[in-house]
C-alpha cells in the first residue's frame, strides 16, 4: 500500500467520521461535486488541511475569488466543528454554515470561527465569503 493510499483510507480531516476516500476525497478529485453547502464547507476545510489550493480556488465564487491562495505549510489543521447551517440544502440556491476550525502553527493552537456564505451557480456550490466571529 502506497502512502497516498494509506492517507486515502484514513479518517477524513473534515470530522465526518468517514474515510477520506468515501467523504471529501471524491470532491477534491473532481469526481463528485458537493450536494450541500455544508459538504462544500467540509471539503474546503479538508483542502486546507491537505494543502490543496487549486480546489479552494475552484470552489470560490467567481465574484469574490482571489487570484491565488497562499497556504502556510507550517499550519496544521486539527479539527472542524459545524455550529449551525441555514438553508444550503440540495434544493436551495444559497446558504450559510457557521463553523469553528482549529489549527496549530509554531507550537501554538488557534481557532477560526466564521459564518460562511455559499451560493449555487449552474447547479454547483461555491464559497462566496464569510464573517469572522
Amino acid at each position: 500500500m502506497t502512502p497516498e493510499q494509506r492517507q486515502d483510507d484514513a479518517s477524513c480531516p473534515c470530522g465526518s467520521g468517514q474515510d477520506f476516500a468515501d467523504c471529501c476525497g471524491p470532491r477534491l478529485a473532481g469526481d463528485a461535486p458537493a450536494v450541500t453547502a455544508e459538504q462544500l464547507m467540509r471539503s474546503r476545510y479538508t483542502a486546507f488541511a491537505r494543502g490543496e489550493a487549486d480546489y479552494l480556488l475552484a470552489t470560490w465564487h467567481p465574484e469574490t475569488r482571489p487570484s491565488r491562495v497562499r497556504l502556510d505549510p507550517a499550519q496544521r489543521w486539527i479539527g472542524l466543528r459545524i455550529l449551525h447551517t441555514d438553508a444550503g440544502g440540495e434544493n436551495d440556491e444559497s446558504g450559510t454554515v457557521e463553523f469553528v476550525a482549529r489549527f496549530k502553527t509554531g507550537g501554538s493552537g488557534y481557532r477560526l470561527q466564521e459564518l460562511s456564505r455559499f451560493e449555487k451557480i449552474d447547479g454547483r456550490w461555491y464559497y462566496r465569503d464569510g464573517d469572522h466571529r
